[in-house]
């Protein structure tokens, strides 16, 4: 009896103890990294056998209306506005509910203002319509020019922007109402939830589906803490006042009608021939409008899709309003004892039953039981949080067999193995565990190098004082290395105001060139606001030259036996450097490699400069000039630039010249028109069409 009271006491003891550090650690928001592809699981698993309420109609501006719109009617992107006019027609004569466009009207249609008014008045003649505000530009008031919402709610907005884009006036003009499409994805990234209100200027914004379901369903709308009363539903909210979502349809995309055929619908029942759609599609239905093809950037990642359309994430508010599905989050006292309750019953069961061929069954039974009730309480629309489940429930096995083998002699055995399958890799992890990682030695790797430099550093610094000097270095590194480091970049070292970094190393990035792309550009823009404060401490115009090249080196710790670093080595790193450089001869602020550019070249924006050989090379290499992101429209006079470098390359050089003559603001332009002038003066003997570096 004494011993089995023992092991009781200490069975308790350690259910106890473990599902206090688990709650703890769930707490402090630890475990949500673990918790989000278990919600993934779960969401998946109902959505795939779950459909969007009758009640919502998806029209998707995809690929096949894009192409369609282009090749039947020459529209290019973006379409006529008449055109969501006809699309407004067509749910009218179904006798749609209301009809919500996830789209921005925030610029005047490029085909004049009689094609907006003739928008704002299809939309008024239509079902009732609202249109999204998004938060952006530069508008910090509600527009005199629009109706002012009277309607408040006592809810916390999670989403409190400073500024508001707006439809232009004359396409506002026919909205019934407007509802905001900020979103706040959750900390991986992922769109699991919607703020049901914005806050701006002192007004509160319903979301675009609450907005469309308010615009035919006028409802009082009250709140407390955790809860949103919307008419007779409830809409449960997190703590910080989202609504959480319960998707629908396999991978999270219902059926959905494509623009293209609704609107050649339309068209067709305005000649008196047969639609491709029946209007009643759309009859007693609140229709949303969105973007699904890829090119127009409106793709969002769900739990059961990661690239989602962003209007499913507002049809889906009206679906769980309608049904009352949406998710609530269980509550904490639940889950503390639910969490107890496992590692109690999981620490009991393998102290009295640890022999090794029950220790396998029962850790399956327990390890199980948190995913179980994770599923059945989605089913009833709760949000149960494994990962603290199954943490907890994991801690008791692991504690309650530590336990059994420490009484019979060999805890320290099992600690040892314990702690050798379960250690993580990161780099200060590995070193704790295996100090071998301290010792001299490397690997190799294709990695993405960075090399930057101050483009006349030397000349500005003669004129500063050590103290001065210091301080702006310090400034200016700090800035650019922070960037770096959000990233997920390495910083080998710093050599005066040069950088050194890298991506994909230690730990692996199979996005590092793009990683480094995006670093090259926040850096060059971020130097840019700052540019005007360096100039007053300097006197001089700050600019900075940037090297980026894609290719495999040696990194790892290398030095003395004393004394090391962590660094790359290898002829990819030179180049880098050698680009940084290069860009002197060109007057570009950023070279990026071919290497670099193949693989993250489809995000960005640039231009071809060069098929290039640098000091130390034989082979040339072709680099490229980057400018923005893929989203930014290309500067002016880049086919102008292509055309000459076709020229230059094929030993044109006097028709090259005058090529570039006619791009006098474009340095590179500029440096080519002075190269092609000294060649034609002095024509080479033979020509690759090669631009050879003599300096570095």
């Amino acid at each position: 009896m004494p011993k089995l009271r023992g092991k009781c006491v200490r069975a308790l003891l350690i259910g106890l103890s473990t599902a206090a550090a688990a709650l703890l650690v769930w707490q402090l928001g630890a475990l949500e990294s673990w918790e989000a592809p278990t919600w993934a699981w779960r969401a998946r698993f109902f959505s795939a056998r779950e459909t969007l309420s009758p009640e919502i109609k998806l029209i998707l501006l995809d690929q096949t209306s894009l192409d369609w719109a282009q090749r039947e009617n020459g529209w290019g992107w973006p379409w006529p506005r008449e055109v969501y006019g006809a699309i407004s027609a067509f749910c009218e004569r179904g006798g749609a509910r209301a009809l919500a466009l996830d789209l921005l009207f925030t610029e005047p249609s490029v085909y004049g203002v009689s094609d907006d008014e003739a928008m704002g008045e299809a939309l008024k003649s239509g079902p009732p319509a609202v249109l999204a505000l998004m938060p952006g530009g530069s508008v910090e008031t509600w527009p005199e020019s629009m109706p002012r919402p009277d309607r408040t709610t006592t809810v916390a907005a999670a989403i409190e922007p400073n500024h508001l884009l707006f439809p232009v006036p004359e396409v506002a003009a026919g909205a019934m109402a407007f509802g905001h499409v900020a979103g706040l994805p959750d900390a991986d990234g992922v769109f699991r939830r919607i703020s049901p209100f914005c806050r701006f200027d002192g007004i509160e914004i319903p979301a675009l589906g609450l907005a469309t379901y308010l615009a035919t369903e006028p409802s009082e709308v009250t709140a407390d803490v955790r809860r949103l009363q919307i008419g007779d539903s409830i809409v449960p909210l997190d703590e910080r006042g989202d609504a959480i979502l319960r998707f629908r349809g396999r991978d999270g995309l219902p059926e959905a009608v494509s623009a293209a055929a609704v609107i050649q619908s339309e068209l067709r029942l305005r000649d008196e021939e047969p639609p491709v759609l029946s209007p009643d599609t759309f009859k007693d239905c609140y229709v949303f409008v969105g973007c699904s093809a890829p090119a127009l950037l409106d793709l969002r990642p769900t739990p059961v899709n990661p690239k989602c359309p962003g209007v499913i994430l507002h049809a889906t508010f009206v679906d769980n309003l309608i049904t009352k599905s949406f998710i609530a989050k269980a509550g904490g006292p639940a889950v503390a004892l639910g969490v107890l309750a496992t590692a109690v019953g999981a620490a009991l069961s393998l102290t009295y039953g640890g022999r090794w061929w029950q220790a396998g069954p029962l850790s399956v039974f327990w390890l199980g039981i948190p995913m179980l009730i994770g599923f059945a309480a989605y089913a009833r629309g709760w949000w149960w949080p494994v990962a603290v489940h199954e943490t907890a429930a994991g801690l008791a096995l692991v504690g309650a067999l530590a336990m059994n083998y420490w009484a019979e002699g060999r805890q320290k055995a099992f600690i040892k193995q314990a702690f050798r399958h379960y250690l993580s890799g990161e780099v200060i992890e590995k070193i704790i565990r295996d100090p071998k990682h301290l010792q001299l030695g490397g690997e190799k790797r294709e990695m993405t190098i960075m090399f930057t430099d101050l483009a006349g550093f030397s000349t500005f610094s003669e004129k500063l004082g050590p103290v001065e000097l210091t301080t702006l270095l310090n400034d200016y590194l700090s800035e650019m290395t922070d960037i770096i480091m959000e990233e997920g970049g390495t910083l080998d070292k710093y050599e005066g105001d040069a950088i050194i970094a890298f991506w994909n190393a230690p730990l692996a990035q199979s996005d590092h060139a793009v990683r480094a792309c995006r670093a090259a550009l926040r850096c060059q823009r971020r130097l840019a606001e700052l540019r005007d404060g360096f100039q007053q401490r300097t006197g001089a115009v700050l600019r900075m030259r940037v090297g980026l090249n894609t290719g495999d080196v040696v990194v790892g710790n290398m030095g003395s036996r004393k004394r090391f670093n962590y660094t790359i080595l290898g002829d990819a790193a030179n180049l880098a450097a050698r680009l940084e450089g290069a860009n002197k001869a060109f007057g570009t602020e950023t070279m990026v490699s071919d290497g670099t550019w193949r693989q993250a070249g489809s995000e960005f924006r640039g231009r071809k400069l060069a098929d290039l050989r640098v000091v130390g090379r034989k082979t040339a290499v072709e680099v490229y000039e980057l400018t923005g992101f893929a989203a930014d429209p290309a500067p002016a006079g880049w086919e102008t630039f292509a055309a000459g470098l076709a020229l230059f390359r094929k030993g044109d050089f006097a028709g090259a010249k005058a090529v570039f003559e006619r791009l006098p603001d474009d340095p590179a332009a500029r440096s080519y028109a002075q190269r092609c002038a000294h060649l034609a003066a002095h024509p080479p003997t033979s020509w690759d069409g090669v631009w050879g570096l003599t300096e570095k």
